[in-house]
């Protein structure tokens, strides 16, 4: 059976987003905890939060019951925030508590990435746990991203982390096997933009299945991906070498990538994009003080 077929995740082409799914299970108790920690920071900060996810292992389909929990999101000021000369600070990071590490990008910022392909980006919008959403915010931007889509870029991006984490674990004769999925699901990555030229699906039992034919390879990935999600602590061991040769050798096939990538696609529909959603934010923000209906503050 495949892996993504065990762990019940729905899948996607990645072409577009409408059956990504909260497949990947937070307890309810959890949830209301971050998502109480996202409207006092939203109050805190007079920011309008667009869009909170889950990031890092628990989307990606490899945590631990012990992962943190890596929440991200993308924030949009009041307009006359954008109207000064001394520009405010891009990134809001709360300090690191217990097992929660939150942080988010400021839309414009978020959008200079997108222009340039970033992965996180990309990978935050496939995120299937999802916090808080302006409705049709996701959709918008996915379909926005598809124009500065790079594979180039990508490529470079997902190189480049898994060699850092191969000079570092893989030159050892022991290693904390759970680094082992911090340099295959980079690798994996850089073979789907090789074969598939398109967006690098967030979740890694996708690209297990669709890129890891079975065998003594795929095996012993499985049999570790299944111990380490079931909490069992993927601690100090050997190193594998089966599994190092298979990340040693697509790395080989990849090394050629450079990073002299331009980005020369315009500015204007990212600019447009920009002010419509300032501009729908703050009409929203406008109705919700002359015609209050719950009782709420406007978001």
């Amino acid at each position: 059976m495949r892996y993504s077929e065990r762990l019940c995740v729905s899948r996607s082409a990645v072409a577009g987003l409408g059956s990504f799914a909260q497949e990947f299970m937070i307890a309810p108790t959890q949830k209301d905890l971050i998502r109480s920690e996202i409207d006092n920071l939203s109050s805190k900060e007079q920011v309008s939060i667009l869009w909170a996810c889950e990031s890092g292992s628990r989307a990606w389909g490899f945590e631990s019951t012990d992962s943190d929990y890596d929440v991200r999101f993308i924030y949009l000021r009041e307009q006359d925030d954008y109207l000064r000369v001394s520009s405010l600070r891009d990134v809001i990071e709360m300090p690191i508590s217990d097992d929660l590490d939150i942080s988010g990008w400021d839309l414009p910022k978020a959008l200079g990435l997108l222009r340039k392909s970033n992965p996180p980006l990309l990978e935050w919008l496939q995120s299937p746990i999802i916090y808080a959403e302006i409705p049709g915010f996701r959709d918008s931007l996915w379909d926005l991203s598809q124009r500065y889509f790079c594979p180039r870029a990508c490529m470079y991006h997902y190189m480049s982390m898994a060699d850092r984490n191969r000079r570092t674990y893989l030159d050892a004769s022991t290693i904390r096997l759970k680094r082992y999925f911090y340099m295959l699901r980079p690798v994996l990555a850089c073979e789907w933009l090789t074969e598939r030229g398109s967006v690098v699906p967030m979740q890694f039992g996708t690209l297990l299945d669709e890129l890891v034919p079975h065998g003594p390879v795929r095996s012993i990935i499985d049999d570790l991906l299944d111990r380490k999600r079931a909490g069992i602590e993927l601690g100090e061991g050997p190193v594998i070498p089966e599994l190092s040769h298979f990340i040693v050798q697509k790395m080989e096939a990849f090394k050629e990538v450079v990073k002299g990538t331009e980005f020369t696609e315009p500015w204007e529909p990212l600019d447009d994009y920009f002010r419509q959603i300032l501009s729908t934010v703050a009409q929203t923000k406008a109705n919700k003080t002359l015609n209050p209906t719950d009782g709420k503050a406007p978001v």
